[in-house]
């Protein structure tokens, strides 16, 4: 493309995605194009994800959603960029000629920061320190797209982390297939530990460092002393412990057995009593029997984990699971998803009533009008801002969305504050917790 061509970017999946598409669009604006919204863009790119196979559907819909923008003059150019295209590209030029090119992922550099072009708000930012997987579970196809495991040097990190602090960002979210595994591969041992504590030393407007992903058979009990012990790390733990059933621990390939699983769950829960566990399950698995799904069943209520995802399992090309016989029919893996989601509901509202009466530190996220009380989301919470008694004249409180340490961005609940102060995305407040739903909680700053 010529200097000067507007573009823009529709990203797909997960965090790590966003900073894969960030680093795109660095590389762009360094090249002299001009950064859009994806609506005025005469160039989109869309950054896909094919980890499962929702997410290629997603991808494949919106590729031809922009194909039919093209064709009537909308748009210029479609560029397929992401997972999608590094698993499939051959086979997606023959099947979508009007794309005008396929890219795969950015490579992570190891001693350089890469530029970026910011997609998230000013307060908030993503912080990748590898990429792809130390780990061979049967099911994923993550090593196979991504490649050999990569991490930074804690050097780049800092330098990054430190240019974001004075910026004012408020909150950085460290990320990575599995963080735990960070610097296995340059310092050939688990140094996310060292990292961090390097890290905070340059920590002076951040007040919120978030960890996602752990792999449970790398957390260290380095890693959790630090985490008990340092404020400024969310008491917020994302770690996919996919089954609890040996059985299947081992068809998986997770290097962890159901015991040991649980000692680890119990070991965090008694080093920080206060934090918050999000975990993810996979029901389906080849070969998973009644009882193994009772095992799992029975595990999630009664560890009762504040966040809890369930996939139904998908059979990826290339794996060693999509190979294994005794695959289980779909209507049973989705209502062994849908049980076990049914259940988590109930442990969620129960867990988040538990908060009201509590004081909680919120980052203030943007400000909700009260006319949004109708909105789709209020009503799928139960309408937290019309518990407030708000009316559309009421000028003398705002109303605000916020999140807690206890919830990661555009992943977990909000908190709803009202506030008789005017408050800015960014701010740091103190909020009484007066109601709590299914997800979301809502409470008055104090």
């Amino acid at each position: 493309m010529s200097a000067g061509q507007k573009v823009g970017v529709i990203n797909l999946g997960c965090a790590r995605n966003l900073v894969d598409a960030q680093m795109m669009l660095g590389r762009l604006k360094k090249d002299k194009h001009r950064i859009v919204g994806h609506q005025q863009a005469q160039t989109v790119i869309v950054n896909t994800c094919s980890f499962i196979e929702e997410a290629r559907k997603e991808s494949i819909d919106t590729i031809l959603d922009l194909l039919e923008q093209k064709k009537s003059g909308q748009i210029k150019r479609v560029i397929v960029a992401g997972c999608l295209a590094q698993r499939y590209g051959p086979k997606l030029a023959q099947e979508f000629p009007g794309v005008d090119a396929f890219v795969g992922t950015p490579v992570l550099d190891r001693d350089n920061e890469r530029p970026q072009v910011r997609l998230t708000a000013k307060h908030l930012a993503y912080v990748k320190i590898c990429e792809s997987c130390f780990n061979t579970c049967s099911f994923c196809a993550i090593p196979q797209i991504k490649g050999k495991f990569i991490s930074r040097s804690i050097e780049s990190v800092v330098r990054e982390v430190s240019r974001l602090d004075a910026q004012g960002v408020k909150e950085i979210n460290i990320i990575g297939q599995d963080i735990t595994a960070y610097g296995m591969d340059i310092y050939r041992q688990k140094s996310l530990a060292r990292l961090l504590k390097e890290v905070l030393k340059v920590c002076h407007n951040i007040e919120w460092i978030r960890l996602l992903y752990a792999f449970p058979a790398h957390f260290t009990d380095e890693l959790l002393e630090l985490m008990a012990g340092e404020a400024r790390i969310c008491k917020y733990i994302d770690m996919p412990l996919q089954h609890i059933s040996d059985h299947i621990l081992k068809e998986q390939n997770r290097h962890m057995t159901g015991v040991q699983t649980i000692a680890l769950i119990q070991k965090i829960r008694r080093a920080m009593p206060q934090a918050f566990l999000r975990t993810t399950f996979i029901t389906g698995l080849p070969g998973e029997t009644q009882d193994d799904f009772e095992q799992l069943r029975s595990f999630v209520k009664n560890f009762r984990f504040e966040r809890v995802g369930v996939f139904v399992y998908s059979k990826e090309e290339g794996t060693r699971s999509a190979k294994m016989e005794l695959q289980v029919p779909s209507k049973i893996k989705k209502n062994r998803m849908d049980l076990l989601m049914r259940d988590q509901q109930v442990i969620s509202s129960e867990i988040l009533q538990s908060l009201v009466g509590r004081t909680l530190k919120v980052l203030i996220e943007e400000k909700e009008e009260v006319k949004s009380c109708h909105s789709e989301r209020s009503e799928e919470s139960k309408g937290p801002l019309r518990s407030f008694g708000l009316k559309p004249q009421d000028d003398k409180y705002r109303t605000y969305i916020g999140r807690s340490e206890y919830d990661a961005p555009d992943v977990d609940g909000v908190v709803y504050v009202r506030s008789k102060l005017s408050l800015k995305p960014g701010d740091f407040v103190q909020v009484l917790i007066t109601d709590a739903y299914e997800y979301d909680l809502a409470g008055q700053v104090l």
